[in-house]
């Protein structure tokens, strides 16, 4: 289960903050936090994270409590070069960056229970050996 977002106006170093923030965290849980986030990156990521939940739900019939943030990967995308004046009539370069951002999640691995066998008590390998 994916969603990606590409050519979001936002720095890939400042998404990758926010996305390390929620890296593998429950994905419900992820999205009540980055609610609560004061930064312009975490409202895009938001959305993105429901349109993965939404298309786990809709299309591979997952329940949205079972699913984790499997996976962010958040790549550079274009720069738009802007400039602004400089000295002595000069131009002085801007780049505008943009980001890539691809979130998969997955189900919550079950919890498997490990038989255990008893250990072989002294009286039980004495008889073995009778």
């Amino acid at each position: 289960m994916k969603a990606s977002l590409r050519n979001t106006r936002v720095s890939p170093i400042k998404m990758n903050v926010i996305a390390e923030l929620v890296r593998g965290s429950n994905a419900q849980e992820a999205i009540t936090f980055l609610e609560f986030t004061p930064k312009k990156g975490a409202k895009i990521l938001k959305k993105v994270i429901e349109s993965a939940l939404a298309n786990a739900t809709n299309n591979f019939k997952q329940k949205a409590s079972d699913l984790i943030v499997k996976e962010i990967k958040v790549s550079k995308g274009f720069d738009m070069k802007r400039s602004t004046a400089g000295s002595r009539g000069r131009a002085r370069p801007i780049l505008k960056r943009s980001s890539h951002v691809h979130v998969f999640l997955d189900a919550k691995p079950a919890v498997e229970k490990k038989e255990v066998k008893p250990k072989a008590t002294k009286e039980v390998k004495e008889k073995t050996k009778k």
